[in-house]
């Protein structure tokens, strides 16, 4: 469906919140975030509601409940994502879609994915009670597996690949074992896929897991663009030796080379200008005994920023770096770049506007940013017109169990997805492409 860039500016400078008196029930967003927070959740407290384990399993199965009684009847696509539909005045229009995930990192928090989530049905629930049928169809989705690689969104957008299904998730079971598991049918990937056009818009209400808006006291982010991530697994080997009987200068150290390796990492990527962050997250390492030298190290490296280029010239800098400390240290190095990376991806300015809009209608300051953390987006970027709306994350903290968000701001950007959707529904459509 094509959008006239310029008319939709024009339509979304005009105040949204003014005219209704739609507004979300900021209990029930909190009530609901609390009660998805007990599944995965161990005896101390601490939440791992893992994409395929039991955790994820049994918060779906409560979400899909609930998208049921708000009369959404849920279905599972072949990437098990959740996807419910609610018809609109006009079914020759194409559907606006909103949402998230509900899966996290092991020992994650409570609000990176499940506001979004949460905060979409919040909008179907507010329409419900204000029997108020919009001109569009709506999608309520929820993505599988955000938090190992975009999977469910990837795969919505046609770009997961045979060795991205065969790839290991954080579960211990292969990405096609842990779709299967959650519904889905790897078999039949393909069937998901939604083409160019397919979509009006895709909005995704989330925590903003950075500190930029808290500490600068704002209350809403309009994010301009999506980071790309890729990883690499890293091979560090050397030779695994006695601990008392081998010299130091004699030593072919895997750990110490590794070491080095860490310590290139952080000055290639601080050696440039720019926001690119670069990480060394894990490691593993064999025998592992006080008394042997390391003799192989197994790391994971992950370079993120806004330009797949400049992503490409940091790593090819690390590379060069690798090979002077395996010579030096008579190791060897070898990267293995990772499947289901992800691409940087701008949104759709002209959707950022109405955030904008639907914001200050609501008295609610806003900031122009780009998003350090990946997103469900950037992959719907490729397939439609996206806008995403951050809220602000307590001292920064994410992907942690201390992670928060104060109920206010919750309900904030409840109210901003709420609004913008009704414009972007009221919105003039044209043949020009947004």
């Amino acid at each position: 469906m094509g959008v006239s860039a310029l008319g939709l500016l024009a339509s979304y400078s005009k105040p949204v919140g003014s005219g209704n008196t739609l507004t979300v029930n900021q209990q029930r967003l909190l009530t609901r975030l609390v009660e998805l927070s007990k599944f995965g959740r161990n005896d101390q407290g601490h939440g791992y509601r893992v994409a395929f384990t039991q955790g994820d399993l049994e918060g779906r199965a409560w979400f899909m409940a609930l998208m049921k009684k708000a009369g959404l009847d849920p279905a599972i696509d072949a990437a098990g994502n959740i996807i419910g539909k609610r018809k609109g005045k006009n079914p020759s229009l194409k559907p606006i879609a909103f949402g998230s995930h509900l899966d996290m990192v092991p020992d994650g928090g409570n609000y990176d994915g499940p506001l979004g989530s949460i905060g979409a049905l919040e909008v179907i629930e507010v329409l419900n009670e204000h029997k108020t049928l919009t001109e569009h169809p709506l999608e309520v989705i929820i993505f599988a597996n955000e938090e190992g690689g975009t999977i469910g969104s990837m795969a919505m957008a046609g770009r997961l690949t045979a060795a991205g299904l065969h790839q290991k998730s954080q579960s211990g079971l292969t990405m096609a074992e842990g779709i299967k598991a959650i519904g889905g049918n790897p078999d039949n990937i393909s069937s998901c896929v939604r083409k160019k056009g397919d979509l009006r818009a895709w909005l995704e209400l989330h925590i903003e897991q950075g500190g930029i808006l808290a500490r600068e006291n704002v209350q809403v982010g309009v994010v301009e663009g999506i980071v790309g991530i890729v990883h690499w697994e890293v091979t560090v080997e050397g030779f695994a030796n006695h601990a008392g009987t081998t010299p130091m200068n004699l030593r072919q150290d895997a750990l110490l080379a590794s070491a080095r390796l860490i310590i290139a990492v952080n000055e290639v990527i601080g050696s440039v200008p720019g926001n690119q962050v670069g990480t060394i997250g894990k490691m593993d390492l064999t025998p592992g005994a006080y008394n042997v030298i390391p003799g192989k190290v197994v790391l994971g490296l992950e370079i993120r920023d806004l330009s797949a280029g400049k992503i490409e010239t940091l790593f090819r800098e690390i590379e060069k770096r690798a090979a002077a400390i395996a010579l030096e240290s008579k190791t060897t190095i070898r990267f293995a770049r990772q499947a289901n990376e992800s691409q940087p991806a701008l949104t759709n300015k002209a959707l950022q506007q109405a955030v904008q809009a639907s914001a200050k209608a609501l008295g609610l300051s806003t900031k122009l940013m780009q998003s350090g953390a990946g997103h469900d987006s950037q992959e719907i970027a490729w397939i439609a017109p996206v806008a995403m709306i951050f809220v602000p994350s307590v001292g920064g903290i994410s992907h942690s169990y201390k992670e928060f968000t104060k109920p206010e701001a919750l309900a904030n950007g409840a109210n901003v997805l709420l609004q913008t959707i009704l414009a972007i529904d009221k919105a003039k459509e044209s043949s020009t492409h947004a």
